[in-house]
């Protein structure tokens, strides 16, 4: 998950920062749909970051909460949406949208846990197995972790070559059954089934083979780079209601 809202244009601010501003949750939870609706209408559009950081407080009637670490974020679509393979690989590769969707698909529905405690339980996503791009570009010996970059140009992720070969991560590109729309990420994510959704990198744009894990963007800020859920961030997981 891209995760917490701008203080001010290329300057985010921190999860501590954000808690702070989560005494609004029990009006968010009575009111966003009207108060989102409302506030989007007011800003241009439900798909439109808004740069006060306003929205990404309340949960959509989907239960997700918007968040991004920059004030703004480009938009792609399959005739400008690019990928990149590369790093210790044999076939460095550049994907279209297009090629993702001629790829073999794997759907699952599992529930969303973000770190800060919401969750959406039974979301189905759809998408390319990590692997299988993995196993196209041909990983190198000394290759040992996976880095994900981001077009909104802030966000990073990373995953041991272990973890990123589980069959439960995926280059997404579909979620609730739909196309991954920009304020979910779209055209293309990361999603990472069993840890917190921080490690789901949304816009993702690149992925490098590298020789060691490298923090990402929250993991630099005091994050677990292991964040399974329930096992890590300090805070023990809920039962699914």
């Amino acid at each position: 998950m891209n995760s917490e809202l701008p203080e001010r244009r290329g300057a985010p601010v921190g999860r501590r920062v954000f808690l702070g501003t989560l005494g609004l949750g029990a009006l968010g939870v009575v009111a966003a749909p009207k108060l989102q609706s409302g506030l989007e209408s007011f800003l241009g559009g439900a798909s439109d970051l808004d740069p006060t950081g306003l929205t990404g407080l309340l949960p959509n009637g989907g239960g997700f909460r918007y968040y991004s670490v920059t004030s703004s974020v480009p938009r792609r679509n399959a005739e400008t949406y690019r990928l990149s393979v590369d790093g210790l690989v044999d076939r460095p590769a550049t994907y279209t949208l297009g090629d993702l969707q001629a790829m073999p698909q794997t759907r699952m529905v599992r529930d969303i846990q973000c770190v800060t405690g919401w969750r959406v339980p039974g979301t189905p996503l759809e998408g390319v197995r990590l692997s299988h791009l993995l196993d196209a570009a041909g990983v190198q010996p000394s290759a040992k972790a996976v880095r994900f970059t981001c077009f909104d140009g802030a966000y990073s992720e990373s995953l041991t070559m272990e973890q990123a070969r589980r069959a439960d991560v995926l280059v997404a590109l579909r979620m609730q059954d739909k196309d991954l729309g920009h304020a979910h990420g779209g055209p293309v994510r990361l999603y990472v089934a069993p840890m917190y959704f921080y490690k789901s990198a949304k816009w993702l744009s690149g992925i490098t083979v590298t020789e060691d894990v490298q923090p990402g963007y929250w993991e630099e800020r005091g994050y677990d780079i292991d964040a399974w859920v329930g096992r890590s961030n300090g805070r023990a997981d809920e039962p699914t209601t």
